[in-house]
């Protein structure tokens, strides 16, 4: 196995609540504020500080509405999100596979 340089792992995407909810976003087409914190189980400022640094990347992109005079907060993965999570994706395959030797 080369050395594992933990530099190269993207950090941003590698913070268990972060890496949650790219995964969740990956997956999915768009959703709203609350199923992520349902999903994810953190609470609203938490959720809010990680959403912001992702969309301060340009990996989410976020669109604000009202629905029913509530606010309804939704989030979709950007294609630059795509592949900082694909590419992140293989970094760590190419651990597990160095690992295995």
């Amino acid at each position: 196995m080369e050395d594992f340089n933990p530099a190269e792992v993207n950090k941003l995407i590698h913070a268990p609540i972060r890496l949650g909810i790219m995964t969740i976003l990956n997956s999915v087409r768009k959703v709203n504020f609350l199923y992520l914190r349902k999903k994810l189980d953190v609470t609203d400022g938490n959720l809010s500080s990680h959403m912001e640094k992702l969309e301060e990347a340009g990996y989410v992109s976020v669109k604000k509405t009202f629905l029913d005079k509530k606010p309804n907060t939704i989030y979709r993965i950007t294609e630059k999100g795509k592949k900082a999570f694909r590419s992140y994706l293989e970094h760590l395959e190419k651990i597990l596979e160095g690992s295995e030797n």
